[in-house]
């Protein structure tokens, strides 16, 4: 078993043959899940930490492959998931909105995400898009959440 295949394809997430990068999110959001019960700061943290180790790998991993940003690569999706869902909190609505608007950010890269995307080379590139996506649908969630709570 190839180590940083498993890292970097999030358990082989990566290679479902339709929507890899929805899968990994999936499979980011179950990983994420006891992690944010325990602490969000602890999945906001852990997302860093990820974040910083993926990069470097991704850098890795396209030199060996002369590719960039290849789909099957999701830990990036990770980062962002993970973000995303340490901003809005651990309740239904949270992490649901979490995964909506993580994914939507990301798949049209409004904005800064896509000048990121296009312009930034390498894993920060990879991951940096994802990051900010992360960050963006974190806050869209806990506004939805706490629109929905309002008394």
């Amino acid at each position: 078993m190839d180590v940083r295949e498993c890292f970097l394809t999030l358990c082989y997430a990566g290679r479902f043959p339709k929507g890899p990068g929805t899968a990994g999110s999936v499979v980011a959001l179950v990983l994420g899940l006891p992690i944010l019960y325990a602490s969000a700061n602890t999945l906001f943290l852990s997302a860093l930490l990820v974040g910083v180790i993926a990069i470097k790998q991704i850098d890795f991993y396209e030199q060996e492959t002369n590719t960039h940003d290849a789909k099957h690569i999701v830990i990036d999706e990770l980062v962002g998931m993970w973000m995303a869902m340490a901003i809005a909190g651990f309740s239904v609505v949270g992490v649901l909105a979490s995964f909506v608007f993580f994914r939507l950010f990301d798949i049209y890269k409004p904005s800064l995400i896509g000048k990121i995307d296009r312009d930034v080379k390498g894993g920060l590139g990879v991951v940096g898009d994802d990051a900010l996506a992360g960050l963006l649908g974190g806050l869209c969630a806990l506004l939805l959440t706490h629109l929905i709570t309002m008394p």
